[in-house]
């Protein structure tokens, strides 16, 4: 039965070739819109560390008096020195890593080529196995050379081909800011995105796209007073150049992130944290009283507003614009069908059931739904070749093609175009076999 249906498909499809093409452009346009801005949407909003996000935490802590605070009433995300510093010396946590970004100058150990600039992190040792970080060759400074400030550093596979070519480059060294640096480890491909682990407005573009070069130690970017390359916040009437004065300072510029595997565990760390609080109101440091937030990676996702408002804003446009064009393609789609009244009159005379209606047009609506697919997974591949043009470079480069966009895209389209069938294909179902004879 399907086949004859099939059949009566293509043979109407063969009859009204321009009004056919017109709802086969209009879906297919309308699809490629809303999923090119899906495919966009998709990319900044994944899960950066599936699996595991559900276990990694960003403490915060309010050293802001409640007049300096954001407008959303809470103090932002990163710590000051001195709040990091305790909070990882306290090692209450599973693992704990302090960080923040840095841009530095490399001069390579060939006389003939020019230094240029690096970016990365100071981390504090536990940043690699906490984000499970893969490494080529070699591995992360251990935990005393991090609390003795050592001279490890890890560096990209990037890096490392770029300064030293196929060559392992393990026990290496490198320039970096003026100072030596042995390489412990290449990492490997790690770089999820956004850059959640950054700290800062990992909403703007700078939190995205390519994986850092160097990861240095902590303890020893302190010592050598390496400036952040990121945003920092202090206090109002702050105004210091002095290294250790910013130390003691309420600037706040260092992410903390620390793993917990249990609910028990985020109970304790919690307690620990307001314990911690309150124990700076009591010594006189914050007279107000303490604010302290303890979120996991999903919530600090949406508190940091980690998706672009240009990709929700995109998405939702599109989506209007399928809309508009599937209400185009119920309209063709009911002048057409009524205008085969004759025909639906005589099938029905002749002892076909409203049913069978039903199952003729709905299958000439999936079909007309596969042709505007078919066209349609085109135009996204097309769109996402070109979506340059609508974001940034920076985010444009994660969005891609692949199978399971392609396969949304179809099913989508069939799924739309059956269901702006619905209502012509009831009108059709409608039709009185006696009135239709009789007007023959």
């Amino acid at each position: 039965m399907l086949y004859y249906y099939l059949a009566l498909g293509l043979r109407s499809l063969r009859r009204n070739p321009a009004l056919n093409i017109l709802m086969i452009l209009l879906i297919a346009v309308g699809m490629a819109s809303s999923m090119v801005t899906f495919a966009a949407l998709r990319a900044v909003s994944g899960d950066p560390m599936p699996g595991k996000s559900a276990r990694l935490f960003v403490p915060q802590l309010d050293n802001r008096a409640p007049a300096d605070r954001a407008t959303e009433g809470e103090s932002p995300g990163p710590l000051s020195y001195i709040d990091a510093v305790a909070l990882l010396d306290a090692q209450r946590a599973y693992r704990q890593a302090a960080m923040y970004p840095v841009s530095l100058p490399l001069v390579p150990g060939d006389a003939t080529r020019a230094p240029f600039t690096v970016t990365g992190y100071a981390v504090s040792a536990d940043f690699f196995p906490m984000f499970d970080v893969p490494f080529d060759h070699g591995g992360s400074w251990s935990t005393l050379d991090d609390q003795r400030g050592g001279s490890a550093v890890v560096i990209s596979r990037k890096l490392s081909q770029r300064l030293f070519g196929s060559v392992n480059s393990i026990g290496l060294s490198l320039q970096l800011g003026g100072h030596g640096y042995r390489v412990a480890g290449v990492t490997g491909d790690w770089n999820p995105q956004p850059h959640f682990y950054a700290g800062g407005d990992i909403n703007d573009a700078s939190y995205r796209g390519d994986p850092p070069d160097v990861y240095l130690p902590f303890r020893r970017a302190i010592d050598l007073q390496v400036a952040t390359a990121g945003d920092d916040d202090c206090a109002p009437g702050y105004n210091s150049s002095d290294w250790n004065v910013r130390l003691r300072s309420e600037c706040d510029w260092i992410t903390m992130w620390v793993e917990l595997h249990s609910a028990a565990q985020g109970s304790t760390y919690r307690r620990f944290l307001e314990g911690y609080a309150a124990e700076q109101q009591r010594d006189g440091r914050w007279p107000w009283p303490p604010d302290v937030r303890l979120r996991d990676m999903t919530e600090w996702l949406v508190h940091v507003r980690a998706v672009p408002e240009e990709a929700r804003l995109s998405f939702a446009l599109a989506v209007g614009l399928q809309v508009v064009c599937l209400v185009n393609v119920v309209g063709l789609l009911l002048a057409k069908f009524m205008r085969r009244r004759g025909e639906i009159g005589v099938r029905r005379a002749l002892g076909a059931s409203r049913q069978a209606i039903y199952a003729q047009f709905l299958t000439e609506g999936a079909m007309i739904g596969l042709a505007g697919g078919a066209l349609g997974v085109l135009a996204t591949a097309a769109g996402v070749f070109e979506i340059g043009g609508v974001f940034q470079p920076k985010i444009a480069r994660l969005v891609h093609v692949d199978a399971s966009l392609l396969g949304l895209t179809m099913l989508v389209s069939v799924a739309a175009t059956l269901l702006a069938a619905l209502y012509p294909t009831w009108r059709a179902a409608q039709v009185q076999p006696a009135w239709q004879l009789k007007s023959q």
